[in-house]
């Protein structure tokens, strides 16, 4: 498919995800993006959404909005995380669908698959067993949201399908530690507590929880590589197959900041699910592979959140 020349959505364009996939876009030569601030379009509103969708007829839509977080956000907010990211979507969804967008693409996350699911988790784990309860309330509006695209897909056979990335991190990641997830909380810990004497760092649960982590920039790369194929799965994992204990991870990142205090476990916190890692064969044997080692990726990202920070805090002080 030659989506260069078409006109795109990039729903959420200014995220983490958004952004890298309009990056990369950019880069590649497209020529005809579409993005809008959500200080002028509320998705949450579907007459708004329809009316946005009526008048710049986007034929390629990706949808890179959603309401995110870690375990702290998810545990305390669950309406939120559910209602909000359920009428982000849908709105999205649907108004892509009435409209007769070509291509529309739904981003979603590992955390849709069972807490206990079968390692690695394969696309045919879905809905086989009960979800990690400190993020169901998110991972239950995007499996909704995975099965709208599958429907229309299966009965229309118009190219609406989803991909669930692993773990996510990179440039313009969220490092607020009230809500940001296990990577660049981490990051921003150790950052902190280096500047401040290299005081000790204290970390969620036992570290034990293996985990995988996927850069943003490979992500985007994947975005590009499946709009240039047709849909053969509507479902598809994208990540690179390999985890990590996050006591390991914790060292990496502390060595990559220069951190040179102690690590402390707060064993009274939740660890969450004990393993996660994604089968990536299908994408793997479509031939696609991710690029950045994980060392190389938290060592882009410590440079980049060190040339960011000023930016970073005034947004979290709501400058």
């Amino acid at each position: 498919m030659n989506f260069l020349n078409k006109r795109i959505f990039i729903a959420g364009h200014t995220g983490m995800v958004g952004s890298a996939i309009w990056r990369l876009l950019e880069a590649r030569g497209a020529e005809q993006l579409i993005g809008v601030a959500s200080k002028d379009l509320d998705l949450r509103d579907q007459a708004e959404v329809a009316y946005f969708f009526k008048v710049q007829q986007p034929e390629i839509v990706i949808d890179a909005a959603a309401k995110v977080g870690g375990i702290l956000a998810n545990n305390t907010y669950p309406y939120e995380f559910l209602m909000d990211n359920l009428q982000i979507q849908n709105n999205l969804i649907d108004s892509a669908y009435k409209c007769n967008v070509e291509r529309f693409l739904f981003l979603g996350s590992s955390c849709v698959y069972p807490k206990n699911a079968g390692q690695p988790i394969k696309e045919e784990y879905l809905l086989t067993g009960p979800l990690e309860p400190t993020n169901e309330g998110y991972a239950i509006a995007k499996i909704a949201g995975i099965k709208a695209c599958e429907a229309i897909f299966h009965k229309t056979g118009r190219s609406f399908s989803s991909i669930m990335p692993s773990n996510l991190y990179g440039p313009f990641d969220n490092f607020d530690l009230k809500s940001s997830h296990v990577l660049p909380a981490m990051i921003r810990k150790f950052h902190d507590s280096k500047i401040n004497g290299n005081q000790p760092v204290k970390l969620w649960g036992t570290g034990e929880p293996m985990r995988e982590f996927l850069h943003v920039e490979d992500l985007a790369d994947a975005v590009l590589f499946l709009l240039e194929k047709d849909v053969v799965y509507p479902l598809l994992n994208v990540g690179t197959g390999f985890d990590i204990p996050i006591k390991k991870l914790a060292v990496m990142v502390q060595s990559v900041v220069g951190h040179e205090g102690d690590i402390l476990w707060d064993l009274s916190k939740p660890d969450g699910t004990s393993r996660k890692v994604m089968d990536v064969s299908k994408i793997n044997s479509m031939g696609w592979n991710n690029r950045l080692s994980l060392i190389e990726g938290i060592t882009q990202t410590y440079k980049w959140y060190l040339k960011n920070q000023h930016r970073i805090k005034h947004v979290e002080m709501g400058i």
